[in-house]
């Protein structure tokens, strides 16, 4: 017996359209499958970006809770995801400014963190398992080491593997300004990482 194909792009964001025009009439179940649909990838999403995971499920719960609110005013002009990711962003990039008046991070800090993490001991052979969470831990900081709307380009397209389009409405930018960040970004990555890549 064959498996029923993997449903394209277009059914994805029909479901998601037909389920904002229930949600925009109040209905409550509509709007528990749409959270339960996407709530994981805009955790992840906030988490990569805030490098704290306890605070991403407070910020995902206000981007769903945006999104009941302004239910009666969305319109389908771009997939659903774009919509999602662009109140995730308003809403990531508000936190970041939030934090950084209340403790600014010098950047020296951040680099010696991720040079910490970098640097390896001669004497330790780690076993596979643990190079790769260490190496996990450097790609971190790394990326959290990166400008706010670079960071967001990188967690957009490596880990939603959103197109250059769909940044670029997320973000407000031309897709020429998305590839240019993304360019500039996985350089800083490089060198953030060179320690790792040499090996």
């Amino acid at each position: 017996m064959e498996a029923d194909p993997a449903p394209s792009l277009a059914d994805i964001s029909g479901i998601d359209f037909a389920l904002m025009e229930r949600i925009a009439a109040g209905d409550h179940e509509a709007f528990r499958q749409l959270v339960e649909r996407h709530q994981q990838a805009v955790i992840g999403t906030v988490a990569k970006m805030l490098g704290n995971a306890s605070e991403s499920e407070d910020i995902a719960q206000q981007v769903f809770l945006r999104i009941w609110r302004n239910a009666k005013r969305y319109r389908p002009d771009a997939k659903f995801t774009t919509y999602l990711y662009t109140i995730t962003r308003n809403l990531v990039f508000n936190e970041t400014r939030r934090k950084s008046r209340k403790k600014e991070i010098s950047s020296d800090e951040r680099e010696e963190n991720t040079s910490q993490l970098i640097e390896a001991n001669p004497d330790r052979q780690p076993d596979a398992e643990l190079l790769q969470a260490e190496l996990q831990e450097a790609v971190d900081a790394a990326i959290a080491s990166l400008p706010e709307v670079q960071r967001m380009a990188v967690v957009l397209r490596r880990y939603e593997q959103l197109s250059y389009e769909e940044i670029a409405t997320v973000l407000n930018l031309s897709v020429s300004a998305v590839k240019s960040l993304l360019f500039r970004a996985r350089t800083s990555l490089r060198e953030a990482l060179s320690g790792y890549l040499a090996e």
